[in-house]
């Protein structure tokens, strides 16, 4: 037994215990870096003391090498940033004037990588943010300059694509479209983006390109299907994950009864902040993840009044300003912070370095969604993963039935881009983009000519 599983094994021994087991560690499976890769790019990497992949990266750049489109589905912090990141520093090492977008659900996301890329100090890389947030004097530099540009589905949706004329620099460039966190595009969201990068799609042709698309996604039932609903295009799917894993020890936690007879158990909220304040007080890296944002502030709370000392414990949410991000999770990584309380919004992403557990109160909704929070615990030391229950239904069959939660298999993305209350707005927006004529029936698809045809005010031109 390890010494970071004596650490806490006293904090599993009560009643409250309805699971536990331990997932066996994994070794990293590694790959040479490509021959044919640039330079300054591989110098950059051995900057960063990176001198192989692992075999899904290398999968990763094979196929996009091959001209394919790709999602790659491996584990969270497993390297997929770097998998798509490879194909676009290459590319426009070699040719600075190649254009490269990337696409992230939010804001926060869009930051991050920003500062990731930043890293790699190549002097022909000239990255820059595009969103709502950008000063309107520095749009157009970005346009003309940048030949990495991050943005999100709304800004391409309504930034973009509508002025497309002002960026024919870029569309006409375009090599790479890289979008990340490529689940959460499902149901009537992901219906909205699908057709909005079909209108990319059609316009970068316009402009007489035509760009691969790298995906990375957490991992689903169908990331094959969910791009070619999103794109129109098949994609090869990387799915083998050849990053290590530490040994992982797995807890589901039921608040103790406090009615026997009517079954009331206690407050998933204190329950939480308890074991938050035990792994704290024990010198564990912690995050812990609350549906809500008021949960997430109420065990901050409640864990900094069990420890008697709130300077090690900070709530992370939504609303933040990415200055104080960066402060919270330079925190965290420096070890100056020991225990964050974050909403569920969050495990997109979130870089908050190596963690030794990783608490999620409530069942988030999917088993995906709860798998992605627990691939963050142990990526390099043995970690705990553990699910407090709520006294939702769900969450109580599962401490009764760990395995229908254990043994279950992630979900799928579901979304329709063909529906007709999201297609309509998207027909008159590509037609006010550019005149709609019958070959753009391989990109937009056959509903989208037809419903053109029988609404023809969806040909419309005006703004």
């Amino acid at each position: 037994m390890s010494v970071a599983t004596r650490i806490w094994d006293d904090l599993l021994q009560g009643e409250e215990i309805a699971y536990l087991g331990t997932e066996p560690a994994r070794e990293a499976r590694l790959a040479p870096l490509p021959d044919d890769l640039h330079t300054r790019v591989r110098e950059a990497l051995a900057a960063q003391g990176i001198d192989e992949l692992y075999t899904h990266q290398r999968a990763a750049w094979d196929a996009a090498a091959r001209g394919e489109h790709v999602v790659v589905t491996t584990g969270t912090a497993s390297g997929k940033t770097l998998a798509f990141n490879l194909p676009v520093l290459d590319a426009i090492a070699r040719e600075p004037k190649q254009r490269a977008l990337y696409l992230y659900p939010t804001k926060a996301l869009a930051q991050d990588q920003l500062r990731s890329l930043s890293t790699f100090r190549l002097p022909r890389l000239r990255a820059a943010i595009y969103d709502g947030d950008t000063e309107s004097e520095r749009r157009w530099q970005i346009r003309k300059w940048a030949n990495l540009v991050l943005t999100n589905p709304d800004m391409l949706h309504v930034g973009v694509l509508p002025h497309h004329d002002r960026w024919g620099d870029v569309l006409s460039n375009l090599r790479y479209v890289i979008v990340d966190e490529a689940h959460v595009y499902r149901g009537v969201f992901g219906s909205h983006v699908a057709n909005v990068l079909r209108r990319l799609r059609r316009l970068a042709r316009i402009y007489g390109a035509e760009p691969q698309f790298l995906l990375a996604s957490a991992t689903i039932a169908n990331p094959g299907e969910l791009v070619e609903r999103l794109l129109g295009v098949p994609a090869t799917v990387i799915g083998d994950d050849g990053a290590p894993r530490a040994e992982r020890t797995v807890v589901l936690w039921n608040p103790p009864l406090t009615d026997e007879e009517l079954g009331l158990r206690a407050s998933p909220l204190g329950e939480g902040s308890r074991v938050l304040g035990d792994l704290v007080s024990r010198g564990l890296r912690t995050l812990l993840f609350a549906k809500s944002r008021k949960a997430a502030e109420l065990i901050h709370r409640f864990a900094a009044d069990r420890l008697g000392d709130a300077a090690r414990l900070s709530p992370y949410r939504a609303g933040y300003t990415p200055a104080q991000r960066r402060e919270i999770e330079q925190r965290l990584s420096a070890g100056e912070l020991l225990g964050v309380s974050a909403t569920n919004a969050l495990e997109l992403g979130i870089d908050v370095g190596l963690l030794d557990a990783v608490v999620s109160v409530g069942f988030p909704g999917t088993v995906s969604s709860l798998r992605q929070q627990w691939g963050r615990a142990g990526r390099r030391g043995h970690g705990l993963a553990a699910l407090v229950a709520s006294e939702d239904a769900l969450d109580q069959y599962f401490m009764r039935e760990p395995e229908a939660l254990l043994g279950r298999r992630v979900e799928a993305a579901i979304l329709d881009h063909e529906n007709h209350r999201v297609l309509d707005g998207h027909v008159r927006s590509a037609a006010f983009e550019a005149p709609l004529d019958d070959g753009d029936r391989e990109i937009l698809g056959d509903v989208a000519l037809e419903r053109a045809a029988e609404l023809p005010e969806l040909k419309h031109t005006e703004a």
